[in-house]
C-alpha cells in the first residue's frame, strides 16, 4: 500500500510517498482502508520535531513513527478478535491509533478511536472532525463551563478549530460572536455566528464588550487583554499558543489572575480521546447542528503541498487529503 513517511525533521520537502506493507490489526485494532484524512497543527509539528521540547514524545533526534495523520475515515477492512463495536464494511470515522498513519491507504485504530459515520456526511466531511471538533466541544464544555444564554466569543472563528466551536457553541444555546478576517466575515456568519468582528477593523479587547466565555483558537492576545474582555466570573480557554513566550505567560500570569480574581484564564491543549464526545459529535453532524467547512482538498501525493497551506494560516476549515475516492 502507498502512505506518507518522513524519517528526520524538517519542512514538508521530508515527506514521501512510499510503498509499504499492510497493518495487520491486532486483537484490539480496527483496520481501515482509508477514504480520506485530515490535516491539522498536530501533524506539523510532529513533522518538525517543534516545540523542540515535544521530542522527548516524538523522538530526540529523528522522528520514533515515521507516519503521520491522525483524522481518519473510511470503511472496515478487518478486525482483531477482541473488537465487539465494528465489523468488515462498517463506514467510521475518528482517529489512527497513536493520532499517526491516517495519511496512507490503510491504517489501525483502536476501537474507542472510532464511531460509525453518519449517513447524511461525506467521509471528506466527517474526515475533518476528530481534533479540531473535539478540541472545540472539550474547550467550550470542559474548560470554559459553557451554558445556554451566555455571550461567548471565538477568536479564530474561520480555522479548523474555529469553525466548529462556532457551530458547538450555537449548539450549546449560547449567543456567539466570531472573530476573523475580513474575508472570512460572511462564512463566520453563514455558519450561525450571531455577531461577526473584523479583527482588522476592530479588537475585541478594546471595543467595550465583555464576554462570559473566550474560546481563542489562535492564542494571539496577553492575558491582560482577555481579562479585559470578560465579564465577572468569566472564562477564558486558550487551545494553541502561538508562541513559547505566549504559553508562558498565560501559564504564569494566567494562573496569578484566576487564583486572584473572579475572571479565570488557561490553555487546554489538544482534544483528548474519548468515545462518548466522539458519539456526541455523530450526532450534532447527524442532525446537521455541526457541519463541517472544507477549505481544499488534497491527493495523498499531495500532502505536503496540503501541509504548506495549512501552515500559512490562510486555511478557511479544514484541509482534507482524498485517499481513496468513493465510488
Amino acid at each position: 500500500m502507498r502512505a506518507i513517511l518522513f524519517h528526520k525533521y524538517g519542512s514538508p520537502d521530508v515527506l514521501e510517498l512510499r510503498e509499504v506493507e499492510k497493518p495487520i490489526p491486532k486483537d484490539d485494532e480496527v483496520l481501515v482502508k482509508v477514504h480520506a484524512a485530515s490535516a491539522n497543527p498536530l501533524d506539523w509539528h510532529r513533522m518538525e520535531g517543534t516545540p523542540i521540547f515535544a521530542r522527548m514524545v516524538f523522538g530526540l533526534l529523528k522522528p520514533k513513527n515515521p507516519k503521520l495523520g491522525a483524522d481518519v475515515a473510511g470503511r472496515v477492512e478487518a478486525v482483531g478478535r477482541n473488537i465487539e463495536q465494528f465489523k468488515p464494511g462498517d463506514e467510521v470515522f475518528g482517529m489512527a491509533r497513536g493520532s499517526a498513519g491516517a495519511f496512507a491507504e490503510y491504517v489501525c485504530a483502536t476501537e474507542n478511536g472510532l464511531a460509525l459515520k453518519p449517513a447524511n456526511v461525506s467521509f471528506e466531511e466527517v474526515a475533518s472532525v476528530y481534533v479540531a471538533a473535539l478540541t472545540a466541544l472539550q474547550g467550550l464544555r470542559d474548560t470554559g463551563k459553557i451554558q445556554s444564554g451566555q455571550k461567548v466569543l471565538i477568536n479564530g472563528a474561520s480555522g479548523g478549530v474555529g469553525t466548529f466551536a462556532v457551530q458547538i457553541a450555537k449548539s450549546f444555546g449560547a449567543a456567539v460572536t466570531g472573530v476573523t478576517s475580513t474575508r472570512n466575515v460572511e462564512m463566520v456568519r453563514s455558519i450561525g455566528a450571531d455577531h461577526v468582528i473584523d479583527y482588522t477593523q476592530e479588537d475585541f479587547t478594546k471595543n467595550g464588550q465583555r464576554y462570559d466565555l473566550i474560546f481563542d483558537a489562535i492564542a494571539n492576545h496577553s492575558v491582560l487583554e482577555y481579562k479585559r474582555a470578560l465579564s465577572r466570573g468569566g472564562i477564558c480557554a486558550i487551545a494553541g499558543f502561538s508562541t513559547m513566550r505566549h504559553m508562558f505567560q498565560v501559564m504564569i500570569i494566567g494562573s496569578l489572575v484566576s487564583m486572584t480574581g473572579s475572571k479565570t484564564i488557561g490553555g487546554m491543549g489538544v482534544a483528548r480521546p474519548n468515545k462518548k464526545d466522539l458519539v456526541f459529535i455523530r450526532e450534532l453532524l447527524e442532525s446537521s447542528k455541526v457541519v463541517p467547512v472544507i477549505d481544499r482538498r488534497y491527493t495523498l501525493s499531495e500532502v505536503p503541498e496540503a501541509i504548506r497551506y495549512l501552515e500559512t494560516g490562510r486555511a478557511r476549515g479544514k484541509v482534507v487529503i482524498t485517499v481513496s475516492p468513493t465510488p
